[in-house]
């Protein structure tokens, strides 16, 4: 189960090259220099030196071979790249919120922006138990009713920590879930409504 919400923004610095330079390992170099020869009517005239093709001669027959040329530690490769939410967000785990056995996970963006979730060991979730429902409506209207417009996300929900997100129901018994940050909701999984069982699988 996911839940957004964001604490503010931060803008990442602007990189870029100088004119007139390529970059290489360890710094900058300049360009190549126009080189002054003579033709054959004695006449000079400026040429740039051709660039060498980064393919060797064993590279042009074999598809195989031609990979293996641009990435020769290809077989190091994972057969899928990790997922964002793993090289994008750092993880935390809120353990015993206000209550033993409700944990939860927040995974927070660079961007201030935090995802809310059940972590496995919570009491809801615990031995695969059988999620019936997950119900939004837990205050004056549905979280799910939230719609936000525009930069400043108009229309956002501002929550405290220990705000309601949703009630998870499940063997027989309703969980309270949590914030557990201060700020702004922007959005919830509405899958969760029809599929509750995604909860399992998080």
């Amino acid at each position: 189960m996911d839940e957004r919400v964001t604490r503010g923004s931060s803008n990442s610095p602007q990189t870029g090259f100088h004119a007139g330079e390529t970059e290489e390992a360890g710094g900058f170099s300049s360009l190549p220099k126009k080189q002054c020869t003579k033709n054959r009517s004695g006449e000079e005239s400026d040429q740039t030196p051709r660039e060498e093709s980064i393919f060797n001669d064993s590279c042009t027959g074999d598809s195989a071979e031609a990979i293996f040329c641009l990435c020769p530690a290809a077989h190091e490769l994972p057969l899928r790249p990790s997922p964002a939410i793993e090289s994008n967000y750092v993880q935390y785990y809120v353990i015993d919120f206000l209550k033993p056995e409700h944990d939860q996970y927040i995974y927070r963006h660079a961007n201030g922006l935090c995802v809310i979730g059940l972590a496995s060991t919570h009491v809801a979730l615990k031995n695969k138990s059988d999620v019936k429902a997950v119900d939004f409506n837990v205050g004056k209207s549905s979280r799910s009713d939230i719609k936000v417009t525009g930069k400043r996300k108009k229309n956002a929900h501002f929550l405290e920590a220990n705000s309601a997100l949703c009630k998870v129901i499940a063997n027989d018994t309703f969980y309270i879930i949590r914030c557990c940050v201060r700020g702004a909701l922007l959005e919830v999984n509405e899958r969760l409504i029809k599929e509750p069982e995604l909860l399992n699988k998080s």
